[in-house]
């Protein structure tokens, strides 16, 4: 008897462990899914452009219906920034790394500086000419960085102590976001021609010759 309840009972446990499992793997091939419809839509708006490039389009190329791209995507233009959600990520990811003992300001640098360099060139240019040439692509650039500022100080904040170095976490990522999205404008404007991380650095040492 005894043996036959601890049977039943490894049977229970191995059951239960495997529908624990259960949604891990779903979420894996839905994520697989998402990233696959991200790389054909990203392809086929640098081919046609975003305003030809339609949903049969990007659901034919991912080879799935159009019905199952809204479990993914609510819009076309939710593909293009699905991109700049794994940037910011990594960003907030690289600010936590960061030594404690570092200045906001230097840890928002090293973390950006440490983002782009990550980037593929060729890819964030053409990123950056789709947004340009595209009215609602640029309305949604602007809430972006609203919603990096946003992720920026709360990443900051989580370094502070006290009240005071909250508020100097907000102004940080205030002008870190905002050194982000005209070192852009620049990179774009000058054809690319100077490697992203270069850049970050040259615009956080013109944000501190402000201040001295």
């Amino acid at each position: 008897m005894i043996a036959r309840k601890s049977s039943k009972q490894l049977l229970s446990k191995t059951k239960s462990a495997a529908t624990a499992a259960a949604p891990g793997l779903r979420e894996r091939k839905r994520q697989q899914t998402r990233e696959r419809l991200t790389r054909v839509a990203m392809a086929l708006f640098l081919e046609r452009g975003f305003e030809a490039t339609t949903l049969d389009d990007i659901a034919s190329a991912a080879d799935i219906s159009r019905r199952s791209f809204f479990h993914y995507f609510a819009s076309k233009e939710d593909v293009v920034f699905a991109w700049h959600e794994e940037s910011t990520a990594a960003l907030i990811a690289a600010v936590a790394a960061r030594p404690a003992n570092e200045s906001m300001l230097a840890a928002a640098e090293n973390a950006i500086s440490a983002m782009v360099r990550q980037l593929e060139p060729g890819e964030a240019i053409a990123m950056a000419r789709l947004k340009r040439d595209n009215p609602a692509l640029q309305a949604r650039d602007q809430v972006k960085y609203e919603k990096l500022e946003r992720a920026l100080a709360e990443a900051l904040g989580r370094r502070a102590g006290h009240k005071t170095e909250k508020l100097q976490a907000r102004l940080v990522a205030m002008i870190a976001t905002g050194a982000m999205r005209i070192g852009g404008e620049l990179w774009a404007a000058e054809g690319a021609r100077e490697k992203p991380e270069a850049l970050a650095k040259r615009t956080f040492a013109a944000i501190r010759a402000i201040f001295n």
